[in-house]
């Protein structure tokens, strides 16, 4: 976690010891799993992606080695072991998994959004499913579903930012993620959107963006309220540092590509402390308009 999320491996901490320490086994599992569907490292660059067919072999061997650990077998791979052991003790199931798994399962087909539907359901299989595991490690009940929803709240708010952070690297990748539709009412052909004289003018879509982000943000926020206080405490951290990295595309402009936008270690200590006065009073506003949204509205995407 500390090589492949600072962001996270900053938040896990402030965990107690048993959530922590579960929160770490499914982290270990979603970055094996996204290695492996994208040939990389620790979320490193990029690998060779190879044949279609090639993709797909790799999403079939996530998809049976998570069956195999989910049903308690072992594995030969450590970070599947994991998952079936916090599984085993939370309570989470295929079901979850493998809408993460469609995430990947997306990509490995080469998934543009048209839409910001298409944007937030994809949003929803890489991160809000992982909001709802996450959730379910905290010692959130099947039952409550509204606290499930925020968590899914999370997970998009992340995600929004993570694709407005990595645009270049993504466009170098062949990916793009920023709905076609929000780039063509920019005038911005995607796949060279991100093109150096392109950036004004894409600096112009992030206010929508972030806008986005925030919404879900604080709708997310509403769902900490409920979490016991170290969990709450980590999760506001979390929400504090990545909607600080959104922010800060926001207002670099059309130099936010130029070098990767970044919470250095100080920033990321204010945040933790500033999340440790939001925890204790825990009177979160939540977003501006009625949520009239819920996890149901983003999952499954049929044929993924």
């Amino acid at each position: 976690m500390e090589v492949g999320s600072h962001s996270f491996s900053a938040a896990s901490k402030l965990f107690d010891k048993a959530t922590r320490e579960r929160s770490w086994l499914l982290y270990a599992w979603c970055r094996r799993c996204d290695d492996i569907a994208d040939n990389q490292d620790k979320g490193g660059p990029l690998g060779n992606q190879g044949t279609p067919k090639e993709a797909e072999d790799r999403i079939q061997a996530i998809r049976v080695l998570t069956r195999r650990a989910l049903d308690g077998q072992p594995t030969a791979d450590f970070a599947f072991d994991a998952l079936g052991m916090v599984a085993s003790e939370c309570g989470l199931t295929y079901e979850m998994a493998n809408d993460v798994i469609g995430g990947f399962a997306m990509d490995a087909t080469g998934f543009a959004p048209k839409n910001e539907n298409d944007m937030l359901r994809y949003s929803y299989h890489v991160a809000g499913a992982v909001g709802i595991m996450m959730a379910k490690i905290m010692g959130v009940h099947d039952d409550d579903g509204e606290t499930l929803d925020r968590a899914n709240d999370l997970g998009l708010a992340f995600q929004i930012a993570n694709i407005s952070r990595d645009v270049v690297e993504d466009a170098a990748a062949g990916r793009v993620y920023i709905p076609a539709t929000w780039l063509e009412e920019a005038g911005l052909t995607p796949g060279e959107h991100a093109n150096p004289e392109n950036r004004f003018i894409l600096a112009g879509v992030m206010p929508r963006m972030i806008a986005l982000m925030q919404k879900h943000e604080d709708a997310a926020r509403l769902g900490a309220k409920r979490l016991p206080f170290r969990s709450r405490w980590a999760v506001l951290a979390a929400a504090n540092i990545y909607g600080a990295i959104g922010r800060k595309v926001l207002t670099r402009g059309q130099k936010a590509w130029d070098t990767r936008t970044r919470v250095n270690d100080a920033e990321k200590m204010w945040h933790v402390a500033t999340a440790f006065f939001q925890a204790v009073w825990n009177r979160p506003s939540g977003p501006q308009e009625p949520i009239i949204w819920s996890r149901h509205d983003f999952r499954p995407v049929a044929g993924w």
